[in-house]
């Protein structure tokens, strides 16, 4: 990732300026079972999605869902930016993404089971309305009709 001293000016002063939502009284949720006994699905903001899915656009509001059984390799990254460096992704996409070390977890029963479906968002979006309204309030809905207890976000 570059530093901001080493972009363009523009691009300084837009990261700086950007306005960011807040939200202190976000609802939580305590874990109803041990963890080694709950279910569990990743949610990300990294633009993740199947090779056949369709890809992210720039102000994608929406989500793809990626069935548990997606092998690594079968999985892309159309989340860009300036400052996104997606070499990491490109050599082991648990860095954004963890699916292998979540099934290393299962196997070892320190996490229960995975869920059948994850979730993947565009990131970096300038207006969050409609992520914010609907398809927040949709990937929730999705996730407890999947019978998820524990969510594991990994922005980007």
């Amino acid at each position: 990732m570059p530093r901001l001293s080493t972009l363009p000016q523009i691009q300084r002063n837009m990261l700086l300026t950007r306005a960011v939502e807040v939200h202190d009284d976000a609802p939580r949720a305590a874990l109803r079972r041990p963890l080694a006994e709950a279910t569990l699905a990743i949610v990300t903001s990294a633009g993740i999605h199947r090779r056949d899915d369709r890809p992210f656009g720039r102000e994608d509001p929406g989500y793809r869902v990626i069935p548990a059984e997606t092998p690594a390799k079968d999985l892309l990254q159309s989340h860009s930016s300036l400052t996104l460096d997606k070499t990491a992704f490109s050599r082991d996409v648990n860095v954004v993404f963890p699916i292998d070390r979540i099934a290393e977890f299962v196997a070892e029963g320190r996490i229960g089971r995975v869920g059948p479906r994850h979730y993947s968002v565009m990131g970096a979006l300038t207006d969050v309305t409609r992520v914010r309204d609907e398809t927040a309030p949709a990937l929730a809905g999705r996730l407890v009709d999947d019978g998820v207890d524990v969510v594991l976000l990994t922005p980007t």
